[in-house]
């Protein structure tokens, strides 16, 4: 469901200055540089309701927030609330020079026992499309900003003590449906104003886990993924940009 927008145009800039919900299970909406979008993929295996809304955006940066409440069936996500770049993809990874991200997000409110994580979720194939979580995704990366409640990522820690971007992770790795998820996850607490250059995670996974580098990036989504509790997440901003 979509409330009233106001739409304010200045310097070239299109702000949106009204909040916009959206509470279906797939809905999506754009959202100037992005598309924001429910994905509540999960819904099936818990209890609960969720809602998105879009606070702003300006040039390629983007203010929303997600509130949730899951139960039951603790080790299963229910959703993966997101942004997705709309622009920001189909580039060889050989080919990037540099892919600057920033991301202030907190937990409004958060239930005690919370299980969640905030993270990237980042997508690369042998096509220069295609969409994310299907045939034509190779590897799926995720890079964990907070993880609560001991919750793990698919498959087995591979390595510890990992040096990227200006902090300290933990890396997994393993199968899922026909792809290969490499899950970054930091070494201990949580990160909640995060700027990095997304490129050295990108290098790394070619020099060390070997991703080839003719693969293309085919999406750039932050969201998070709640399993149980209740929490309001609010993205005060969220911005990446992929050069070449």
């Amino acid at each position: 469901m979509f409330k009233n927008l106001l739409v304010v145009v200045f310097a070239s800039v299109l702000t949106l200055v009204s909040a916009q919900t959206i509470s279906g299970q797939y809905d999506c909406m754009l959202a100037g540089a992005y598309t924001l979008c429910q994905n509540l993929w999960g819904e099936s295996a818990g209890v609960g309701s969720q809602n998105s809304t879009l606070m702003s955006t300006d040039g390629n940066a983007i203010t929303w927030q997600t509130n949730w409440t899951w139960a039951n069936n603790n080790n299963n996500v229910k959703s993966y609330a997101n942004v997705l770049h709309n622009t920001a993809k189909g580039m060889q990874l050989g080919s990037i020079t540099s892919a600057p991200t920033a991301w202030n997000w907190t937990y409004v409110t958060e239930s005690e026992g919370i299980r969640a994580d905030v993270s990237y979720d980042i997508w690369f194939g042998v096509a220069q499309s295609g969409t994310a979580a299907t045939s034509a995704s190779s590897y799926e990366i995720m890079i964990w900003l907070s993880g609560l409640g001991g919750i793990q990522p698919v498959g087995h820690q591979i390595d510890s003590g990992l040096n990227i971007a200006g902090h300290t992770w933990n890396l997994w790795n393993g199968p899922n449906a026909n792809w290969q998820v490499f899950s970054f996850v930091i070494s201990s607490g949580e990160v909640r104003n995060f700027s990095a250059d997304l490129n050295e995670f990108f290098q790394y996974l070619i020099e060390n886990q070997g991703v080839a580098s003719t693969q293309y990036l085919q999406a750039i989504q932050t969201g998070t993924e709640p399993f149980v509790g209740s929490a309001d997440l609010f993205v005060e901003s969220f911005a990446v940009t992929v050069n070449v």
